[in-house]
């Protein structure tokens, strides 16, 4: 018989709440459509109030449920469920050998966050974020989903405004922080990148005693996270260019399939070779090797499990369909957008042959810059050659405006009018790069493209 994750007495006890019953529960979920039988269905409060739906959980197979409010399901009674869940999350972690590793950054954080999940079930039991599961419930909810014989738990941790990391880190506790990078995106929430930068370093707060924190040192603002980090008495392993780096990227090469890259770790020759394209790959194998060099684990290991990475949907992911009988090939990078990823994007469409097209929707939460933010990408455009760009939503009117005459297609309202544009477009052995903010919805151009889910 499994194991349970949660017995109704360990989380009476973790919350401080009171069970109205004996039970057993096997996973934790938030949404009561989405669960699986014998899971805890945990009610939050946000534009509905999920107490609504127990009801609705215990009918799609729920085994129990939190509850600040009298119920006839069974349900451990308690006065606030997200805290409840904090406190589940936090318990869990305080009871198990896992070593931490919390993933954050302006760009590249989900990606690294699943690529170090490979690279880490190659050693022992793995458990990680679901999704961009990165904020105030996101990450509770995957502290008190890891099972008691975790030995790597990878978390994901995001925010847009200050103070949200420094919460989510006394929470988590790592052992191991990554800063990915950091870049101009949420700026409408901060003064300058300088502050971003601020607020991303938040991360290492929590650092446990003797934890590490990895930061990209061809990163300009790394001098300024790094200095905060010796103001705390922190440990810093940076990965990059440079010879003093403690992971140095000493040779990479970069194809259409992936890359190839040299790294120096301890007077160690160690290759790193990706099947995902892109130059910020680069970077991202090296971090993830930082982060196997601060675990401690077998380096030349580490970066063969490395060669198992592919990119996820909405990042990456690489479709071959036909489309009005012509044959093309999609790059659905649909799920989220700034201005430094909407380059590394168009960095992978240029790798590919054939005539290039994009399909690019607006950039959210740039602050006044926006519009000048997306006319500038104009010039990787130019670079990387494409032929056609289809613009989507109000503030890529910039970017339609700066385009060279012959660049510009259609300006779309939203995904539907974008994937007509599209469909006029395209020539047989066509390249199409769509990028967009994820409330832009460009992921059903994506699906509608391929029959298969964004």
């Amino acid at each position: 018989m499994t194991k349970p994750l949660w017995t109704s007495a360990a989380i009476a006890t973790a919350t401080g709440g009171k069970a109205s019953a004996d039970f057993d529960v096997t996973g934790v979920s938030i949404d009561s459509r989405s669960l699986e039988k014998g899971d805890l269905f945990v009610p939050l409060k946000d534009v509905r109030d999920g107490h609504e739906f127990i009801a609705g959980a215990i009918s799609n197979g729920a085994a129990g449920t939190l509850s600040e409010i009298a119920t006839d399901a069974p349900h451990i009674r308690v006065d606030d469920t997200l805290q409840a869940l904090r406190d589940m999350g936090r318990a869990r972690c305080e009871a198990s050998d896992a070593l931490r590793i919390a993933v954050t950054g302006s760009v590249g954080k989900t990606s690294v966050k699943e690529a170090l999940a490979v690279m880490f079930y190659k050693f022992e039991n793995t458990h990680k974020s679901l999704k961009s599961y990165n904020n105030h419930w996101g990450v509770p909810l995957t502290m008190a989903r890891m099972s008691e014989d975790t030995r790597f738990g990878i978390f994901e941790a995001g925010m847009n405004h200050a103070g949200e990391l420094s919460d989510l880190s006394a929470l988590l506790q790592p052992n191991i922080a990554l800063i990915t990078t950091v870049a101009p995106a949420h700026l409408a929430h901060f003064k300058n990148v300088e502050a971003i930068a601020d607020a991303k370093s938040e991360i290492m707060e929590g650092l446990t005693e003797g934890g590490v924190l990895i930061l990209n040192a061809d990163n300009a603002y790394t001098p300024q996270i790094k200095a905060r980090a010796d103001q705390l008495g922190k440990r810093v392993i940076t990965f990059g260019r440079a010879d003093d780096c403690d992971v140095v990227i000493v040779t990479a090469q970069t194809h259409e399939h992936g890359s190839n890259t040299r790294l120096r770790i301890n007077q160690q020759q160690i290759d790193v070779t990706l099947l995902v394209p892109g130059e910020h790959w680069i970077e991202n194998g090296a971090a993830c090797m930082a982060v196997a060099h601060a675990a401690g684990v077998d380096l030349r290991k580490a970066a063969m499990a490395l060669r198992s990475v592919r990119a996820e949907a909405g990042r990456g992911a690489v479709h071959s369909v036909t489309v009005d009988g012509k044959s093309i090939t999609i790059i659905d990078e649909s799920y989220n957008a700034n201005p430094t990823s909407m380059r590394a994007a168009i960095n992978v469409l240029s790798l590919k042959p054939g005539r290039k097209l994009a399909v690019l929707g607006d950039m959210f939460e740039l602050g006044a810059d926006e519009l000048a933010m997306h006319a500038r990408l104009t010039e990787p455009l130019e670079a990387a050659g494409v032929a056609r760009v289809i613009t989507v939503g109000e503030t890529m009117r910039a970017l339609k405006g700066a385009l060279p005459q012959a660049m510009r297609s259609s300006w779309a309202n939203d995904w539907s009018e974008a994937l007509s544009a599209l469909k006029q477009e395209l020539q047989d052995g066509d390249v199409v790069l769509i990028k967009a903010s994820n409330s832009m919805g460009l992921g059903k151009v994506v699906t509608a493209l391929t029959g298969e889910t964004a």
